[in-house]
């Protein structure tokens, strides 16, 4: 049951994100300086959005993206079952630029001169900066699964959990299956982009199988010993809804792959699928570990709470699924884009010489489609503890959905607009 209802959690969030004294901007702060964001997702746009408003103009704010429009992974799944366009999850940068100064260049960061402070292009020519954020978002570890180490085999097994082309490419795989065909989708043990979203997957895909494809399955090849969010309301939906339909299998890792048989090569065993959909494991975006940023474990960034100021970088800020993640954080978008909020006032203190907020509060909300009409949720709030200097979970705030319908359904794309619009409009 929630503790807290989602309404005043939902009122709380939007206080939160017009309010820059919440997340311990300096009213009247004329910090002045040049930020270059690397990144235009749910963190980079949001933290080169707020850089802007809250500074009131004086910090100029450079946003580096290879691509030319915003795609949101969230709401994603239903494009590949068929119920949503990319047109649907397509956003523009052009407000950032127009309302709010925001300088955009499509291309490339190849490298960062940490000592130098400047960033190289792939285009040619280097920005300086006075502070840099890095909002890279993450990188696969494709070594992890040799078989899909090459890009022939990445052109035929699609992972789609970065929103863009391998979107539509699952989509049409799906759409020319055979009626009686298996689609399985395989998750990497966790911390991974989004904990809920492959099982959202599933779910969607049963679906449109269930209206145009009758006799197929979907199996979960879960590398976890378990699902790794709102398992109640995923189990519930699999026995209320897709009994025979779903198989979910925990402890399933897949170690390697046949690309020309579509076939998953687990410790134990193989699986054959007629559409295989492998998520690899992840790690930091490329330009974290180009950029000599030490790294935990060799994938995650590890940060200062108070900032996200990079630990090991003076200057770097990281936000979003780059980072290693406090404790019961998800790496979710709505939490890049509290991330970005609480960069974004850091930054302005430190480039007027004052101190950022000591108890920064961060929050997230988390939909899942199990159908077309049908959503379930799960929402945390998290506060900086000063005694293990990171944020923890609040006790008590947050909790999920009590059971799926169609009002968390139109919810859920009330949720995507309004966070969209927040980071772009």
């Amino acid at each position: 049951m929630m503790l807290m209802k989602r309404r005043d959690f939902l009122k709380a969030g939007a206080a939160a994100g017009a309010m820059a004294s919440l997340y311990g901007c300096a009213a009247g702060n004329k910090a002045g300086g040049h930020v270059v964001v690397v990144g235009g997702g749910f963190g980079g746009a949001t933290v080169a959005k707020y850089l802007r408003m809250w500074s009131e103009g004086s910090v100029q704010v450079t946003l580096i993206e290879r691509n030319p429009a915003f795609v949101s992974c969230p709401i994603s799944n239903l494009v590949i079952a068929g119920t949503k366009s990319m047109e649907d999850i397509t956003v523009s940068y052009d407000n950032l630029k127009s309302k709010w100064g925001v300088r955009v260049l499509q291309d490339d960061v190849l490298a960062i001169d940490t000592a130098k402070r400047s960033v190289k292009l792939a285009k040619g020519g280097d920005l300086s900066y006075d502070r840099v954020v890095l909002s890279p978002g993450i990188d696969f570890m494709f070594d992890q699964i040799p078989g899909l180490n090459n890009a022939a085999a990445q052109e035929k097994i699609m992972h789609a959990w970065k929103a863009g082309p391998q979107t539509v490419t699952l989509r049409q795989q799906l759409e020319a299956m055979k009626d009686g065909g298996t689609f399985a989708i395989a998750i990497p043990k966790a911390p991974y982009r989004c904990p809920p979203g492959p099982y959202e997957r599933a779910c969607v895909v049963a679906d449109y199988f269930k209206k145009s494809k009758p006799k197929s399955k979907v199996v979960i090849l879960d590398a976890n010993e378990d699902v790794q969010s709102k398992k109640g309301l995923f189990v519930k939906a699999w026995n209320d809804l897709y009994k025979g339909v779903i198989e979910y299998r925990p402890n399933s890792e897949v170690k390697d792959v046949e690309v020309a048989s579509n076939t998953a090569i687990l410790e134990f065993d193989k699986f054959k699928a007629d559409v295989l959909n492998i998520i690899p494991p992840h790690r930091a975006g490329n330009i974290a570990a180009q950029s000599g940023i030490k790294l935990i474990n060799n994938r995650w960034v590890d940060v200062d709470w108070l900032s996200m100021e990079s630990t090991s970088t003076p200057g770097v800020h990281v936000i979003g699924d780059a980072i290693f993640p406090a404790p019961t954080m998800p790496k979710s978008g709505h939490m890049a884009n509290q991330h970005g909020k609480l960069t974004a006032a850091a930054i302005i203190n430190l480039l007027a010489g004052q101190a950022p907020n000591p108890t920064p509060v961060v929050m997230n909300t988390c939909y899942s489609f199990v159908d077309a009409k049908n959503a379930i949720h799960v929402a945390s709030i998290h506060q900086y503890d000063a005694a293990t200097k990171l944020v923890q979970p609040v006790k008590g705030a947050g909790g999920v959905s009590a059971a799926r319908n169609e009002l968390e359904g139109k919810a859920a794309m009330g949720w995507a607009k309004n966070i969209w619009a927040d980071m772009l409009a």
